[in-house]
């Protein structure tokens, strides 16, 4: 999904040259990063790259900049269930805090629901904090059961 040449944000998918225009800045604005140089980024982004039936990862790049300021993925999983169907789970939703309030968040949520469908997911779902419910419900997601966690 392209937006219209005078459109000042451009949704896209990863790219490349990405973390030169600050993937791993924005995404640190969500959660810790931790230690990821140019060629350990450059590593995983051709793992994840050559399994695009998988992993779809779109950012919005600031054309006035040149900087990412806002990121998602959506990973694709095969499931059993729903005669061997597939699901999309949403993760790692972030926009840049300079970037807040022009929609950004809306516009990839949109898209990746989007592609959820083109991929054939039977439903597509995320987890999020309590304070952004509200926004994901304007993006058209309904609250269903309760996320549970154990972190390593």
């Amino acid at each position: 999904m392209a937006s219209t040449s005078g459109d000042r944000f451009r949704l896209r998918s990863l790219q490349a040259g990405d973390f030169r225009k600050g993937h791993v800045e924005v995404l640190a604005q969500l959660s810790q990063v931790g230690n990821v140089d140019e060629a350990a980024w450059q590593e995983r982004f051709q793992v994840l790259s050559s399994q695009q039936d998988v992993y779809k990862i779109m950012v919005i790049e600031d054309t006035t900049t040149e900087r990412i300021v806002a990121t998602a993925t959506l990973l694709i999983e095969l499931k059993f269930l729903r005669s061997s169907g597939k699901c999309g789970h949403i993760e790692d939703v972030v926009v840049d805090n300079s970037c807040r309030g022009y929609g950004l968040g809306l516009r990839l949520i949109q898209r990746l629901v989007d592609l959820a469908e083109e991929a054939g997911c039977y439903k597509v779902i995320l987890d999020c904090a309590e304070s952004n419910a509200a926004f994901y419900a304007k993006a058209g997601l309904a609250r269903k059961e309760v996320q549970m966690a154990k972190y390593f």
